[in-house]
């Protein structure tokens, strides 16, 4: 068909009701950079990349320690004879306090039975070497992380389900972290309680100087990781609170 029959036929029918119509191309507009530029484009939106991948690794490279895998903390200790004897000696404790525990119900059983658990986990962890000592660390933090959910259990049987589950699920992979959330929800019982029985208020007293203690010598543990003793000081400190704590269950 000619343009100026295209032409007559679109002057025809503009006159038609009801028909209108619309200019159309059958090319697609598309707009062409040279290849120098294109190239320069996509250079830069690599580099852009890049940089956002970096920062987002440095940021992650710092987190803080209870957001790391337990596999990649400090492995260091019992450098002696003398400390890696008082490590496993200011473990057994913890037995203690487990059997000691009451047993009123299955959740205190639980808790009773996880105490144990830390003194043997922590007694073989710092009596191990080798290859096995990585795994008994992970170990020595779990059952810390088991022994905090039991307790909380047994302060508070009304606990979030949720909560609960999470932290199972969670347990294996940042046993501090669940360690801390279950200690502050314990802490908080522990002060609530000590406020309405003025029989806990020395109990309570003697748990916040031990808590204090202890928070201090872990952190120096980890600071000052070639000060001696300063492990089975924090065994000491933590063994004297966990004591404090088998009150609220009686």
């Amino acid at each position: 068909m000619s343009s100026q029959s295209t032409l007559k036929t679109r002057s025809s029918l503009e006159g038609v009701h009801g028909v209108q119509l619309v200019p159309h191309s059958p090319f697609e507009s598309e707009q062409i950079y040279p290849k120098g530029d294109l190239h320069q484009s996509r250079c830069e939106n690599a580099d852009i990349g890049a940089t956002q991948i970096l920062t987002v690794q440095r940021i992650w490279q710092q987190r803080p320690s209870c957001l790391r895998p337990i596999h990649g903390c400090c492995l260091n200790g019992d450098r002696n004879c003398a400390e890696r004897i008082a490590n496993v000696l200011t473990s057994i404790p913890f037995v203690v306090l487990g059997y000691q525990a009451p047993r009123k119900n299955l959740n205190c059983k639980l808790y009773a039975h996880s105490l144990i658990g830390v003194g043997v986990a922590s007694s073989l962890y710092h009596a191990s070497r080798g290859r096995l000592r990585k795994y008994l660390r992970w170990a020595d933090y779990a059952t810390i992380a088991t022994a905090t959910v039991c307790l909380s259990r047994a302060l508070r049987d009304e606990n979030p389900k949720l909560l609960m589950a999470a932290s199972a699920l969670v347990l294996p992979i940042q046993p501090l972290m669940v360690s801390a959330v279950h200690t502050g929800m314990m802490e908080i019982a522990f002060a609530k309680r000590a406020l309405n029985d003025p029989k806990l208020k020395k109990a309570h007293n003697v748990h916040k100087m031990s808590s204090l203690l202890g928070v201090a010598l872990f952190m120096a543990d980890d600071a000052f990781p070639q000060t001696p003793f300063l492990h089975a000081g924090w065994h000491l400190a933590a063994a004297i609170g966990v004591s404090t704590c088998n009150k609220l269950l009686e």
